[in-house]
């Protein structure tokens, strides 16, 4: 095994929830695209030997200008992403085949996970072979039915949030993506996948700045994280 390890950074998606012309995506905080702070996360460890960027067929170009102007030199491919989230991840997957032996899954607009974070999730993924960050949930959370009726309160100490990376063996992914795609099954995260398997995917916690930007209430937020918590230099 070489041990190269492959980033699928996925942004191809709309954004309708942040309620603005722009993709969400591609909204300035500090003066830079939010992706391109993504993908300067990842570009700066020494771990990460090659990105693939998944981004809308309308976005190419511009995206492939961003790595040109912000020196995104491990950005090896920008490759047009599927219809579903899921579809993106195979796309990017099949990129990567043969050149990387571990890949991390990451949102194109989750731009502050911590470096200390990132690498945790990698230690324990060549431990384990699948592993995610993820943080516990603060509050009570409730089952409830169509009617509008709480039907179950489970136990919160249970109960984690899943973020991203979510970093796994490259061939167990690979096998995750191409059983789902037999079976027809969509899952909500590629660890969902995974756990198809019948293969323990290990948690690593994360923090609370690791927040996907997905609502206009976000950016507030984001721009208060970028000055004060984790910056550009910050890890």
């Amino acid at each position: 095994m070489t041990d190269k390890l492959g980033v699928v950074i996925v942004a191809a998606g709309k954004g309708s929830r942040m309620r603005t012309k722009e993709s969400k995506q591609y909204l300035l905080l500090k003066h830079k695209p939010i992706i391109v702070h993504t993908l300067e996360r990842f570009q700066r460890l020494e771990a990460v030997d090659s990105i693939v960027l998944v981004t809308g067929a309308e976005d190419l170009e511009r995206c492939e200008g961003y790595v040109a102007e912000y020196g995104l030199s491990k950005v090896t491919h920008v490759i047009a992403g599927g219809q579903e989230r899921q579809d993106s991840v195979y796309r990017g997957l099949l990129e990567l085949s043969g050149s990387a032996d571990w890949v991390m899954v990451h949102d194109g607009v989750r731009p502050f996970t911590a470096e200390e974070h990132i690498l945790a999730c990698l230690g324990k993924m060549k431990e384990t072979g699948a592993a995610v960050l993820a943080v516990p949930v603060k509050d009570t959370i409730k089952v409830v039915n169509p009617a509008g009726t709480i039907e179950a309160t489970p136990d919160r100490r249970s109960l984690w949030a899943i973020q991203t990376p979510q970093a796994f063996r490259f061939s167990l992914l690979l096998q995750a993506y191409e059983q789902a795609a037999r079976d027809g099954f969509a899952g909500t995260d590629d660890a969902m996948l995974v756990e198809r398997l019948g293969v323990p995917v290990q948690v690593v916690e994360a923090d609370y700045y690791n927040i996907k930007i997905t609502t206009p209430e976000d950016m507030p937020w984001a721009e208060w994280i970028i000055s004060n918590i984790r910056g550009e230099s910050e890890t």
